[in-house]
């Protein structure tokens, strides 16, 4: 087969290592090379890098609705086009190019968390488990019928970047088994998405990371998981703007105000929340680096009473 791939982030090279394991794979598409780190010079996205030391050739158009980009991925011949957090949308003369169309690796059970962030939402929402659908692609965003889909639980303290890591080799292992089947000349069935229980994910945003202490400690609890490793969630403690990094809710009964610092000790710092207390284990402070909530309250002499 001839295999074109397109992805951009670090969660879409498992993809492409499972893709080019037989030499299939004719070209990579990727983002063009944006600014990144304190001197905000140009950085190639990991799928690139990839592709590079495989020595796939690597094209970056700023957009595939341009009749020039449609023509020079006609070029290519492709049968398949993979897309895998590609980050550009697919116009319909596109899906049409590839001989069996274009598949997506997407990270959720759809149509549940259809949309940019599904590993974040899943975690925030609470959901017990989550999973990997390799899927038909089609004009809709996230739309088209599933091919094969495999299912993981969510684990109890299982963060955002943990199970990013975990669906990333999961989707690598579904798109394998999906190449698998249609170098056997079995194309896999696609299954229609039923509209019922259809939910979108909506893209992070910092300004979602502030913990709003009204709200349950189950629900904040669930914020800073998913938001670990980003945008980490941050709160005002004790007059402090800290960011979050771990934390667990306690059913604790009380009559504070949300946001009144209940206890702090070597286990946690314990903040009052509309429902319940959220106990900090690690925070850190603004220009510092994560630490414990034990070492934050020896650096904070003032809350000697609270301990």
């Amino acid at each position: 087969m001839r295999i074109v791939f397109a992805g951009t982030p670090e969660f879409a090279v498992p993809s492409l290592r499972a893709a080019a394991q037989r030499g299939e794979v004719v070209a990579v598409y990727t983002q063009p090379d944006r600014p990144a780190g304190r001197g905000r010079g140009l950085a190639a996205s990991p799928v690139k890098l990839e592709a590079i030391a495989r020595g796939i050739p690597v094209l970056q158009p700023e957009t595939l609705r341009r009749r020039a980009s449609q023509d020079a991925l006609r070029a290519l011949a492709p049968d398949l086009m993979i897309v895998v957090a590609y980050g550009l949308i697919l116009p319909q003369a596109v899906l049409d190019i590839p001989r069996f169309g274009c598949w997506n690796v997407h990270a959720s059970l759809l149509p549940r968390w259809r949309g940019a962030a599904p590993i974040q939402r899943a975690i925030q929402a609470g959901d017990a488990e989550t999973g990997v659908c390799l899927m038909q692609m089609e004009a809709g965003l996230d739309t088209g019928p599933v091919l094969l889909e495999q299912r993981t639980p969510i684990a109890d303290a299982e963060t955002g970047g943990q199970l990013h890591d975990r669906l990333a080799e999961l989707g690598a292992q579904v798109l394998g088994d999906g190449l698998g089947l249609l170098r056997a000349g079995i194309r896999p069935v696609p299954r229609p998405q039923p509209e019922e229980g259809a939910s979108y994910a909506h893209k992070l945003d910092k300004a979602e990371a502030r913990l709003d202490w009204n709200r349950p400690a189950q629900e904040l609890a669930r914020t800073v998981r998913a938001f670990n490793p980003w945008p980490v969630a941050e709160a005002t403690v004790a007059g402090e703007r800290l960011r979050i990094h771990g934390a667990v809710a306690l059913p604790l009964a009380h009559d504070a105000a949300p946001g009144t610092l209940l206890v702090a000790g070597r286990d946690g710092i314990d903040i009052a929340c509309g429902e319940g207390a959220l106990r900090l284990r690690v925070v850190q402070r603004e220009g510092g680096r994560a630490i414990t909530a034990a070492d934050w309250l020896n650096a904070r002499r003032d809350l000697a009473s609270a301990r």
